[in-house]
C-alpha cells in the first residue's frame, strides 16, 4: 500500500527537530542556473495538493508557493549559474548548492532527506533518497519552491534576451531551443559544456 505523502517526514520529526527536504531544478537544461531549495519543517501540515512538481501544472505550483512558505520553519534557494557548472560540472555545481541550501536553514539536530545525492558531512542525519520527491513532503515542497523560482527567473531572462524562447522551453532542450541555437548559437547565459543535438530539416 503505497504510503501517505508526509507519513514518513512525520515518522522522522519523531526522533528530529527538524526535517529539511532538498530539491533541485534545472540541472539538465542547456542554459540558465541549476536552482536548489532547502526547506525545513517542524510539523507537516496536511495538504493533498501537494506532490513531486513535475507532476503539477505550473498554475498549481504557483498557487502552493504561499501556502509551503507559512507553513515551513525556513526555506533557503540556491542559484548556480553556467559560469560555475562549467568550471566544476553539473553534478558538484548541484551538490554545493544542495549544502550550501541546507547550511542557511540547518538547525543541530535537524535531519535532511535529499533524492539521490550525497552532500558529504554536514554534521548532519542525511538521507540519500532515490525518488524522494515522491515520497517525503519536504522533498516535494522544496521541489515546488525550486521550480516556480526558476521558470520565474527564466521568464525574466526571456524578456531580456527573447531569441531563444526560455519563457516556453525554460532552458531545456526542446525543438524549438535547439532550432534557436542552431540560427544563432550559445548566449552567455548557456552552459559551454553543455551538447545539443542539432534540428534536421
Amino acid at each position: 500500500m503505497r504510503r501517505t505523502l508526509g507519513e514518513l517526514d512525520r515518522q522522522l520529526l519523531e526522533t528530529s527537530a527538524v526535517v529539511i527536504g532538498v530539491d533541485e531544478v534545472g540541472r539538465g537544461s542547456l542554459a540558465g542556473p541549476v536552482v536548489v531549495c532547502a526547506a525545513a519543517f517542524d510539523s507537516i501540515p496536511i495538504d493533498g495538493r501537494v506532490q513531486d512538481s513535475k507532476l503539477l501544472t505550473a498554475a498549481a505550483r504557483e498557487a502552493l508557493v504561499p501556502s509551503l512558505m507559512a507553513a515551513a520553519r525556513g526555506w533557503a534557494i540556491v542559484e548556480i549559474w553556467n559560469e560555475v557548472i562549467d568550471r566544476l560540472n553539473i553534478l558538484e555545481a548541484t551538490r554545493l548548492a544542495m549544502r550550501a541550501a541546507v547550511t542557511a536553514v540547518a538547525d543541530p539536530g535537524a535531519s535532511v532527506v535529499v533524492d539521490a545525492m550525497d552532500l558529504g558531512d554536514l554534521g548532519l542525519n542525511c538521507l540519500n533518497a532515490v525518488g524522494a520527491d515522491r515520497e517525503w513532503f519536504c522533498v516535494a515542497a522544496a521541489s515546488i519552491l525550486a521550480k516556480v523560482h526558476r521558470d520565474r527567473v527564466m521568464v525574466d531572462l526571456a524578456l531580456r534576451h527573447p531569441e531563444w524562447s526560455w519563457d516556453r522551453n525554460k532552458g531545456y532542450g526542446t525543438a524549438e531551443h535547439r532550432q534557436a541555437l542552431d540560427r544563432r548559437g550559445r548566449s552567455f547565459l548557456h552552459r559551454q559544456s553543455f551538447a545539443w543535438s542539432p534540428v534536421l530539416p
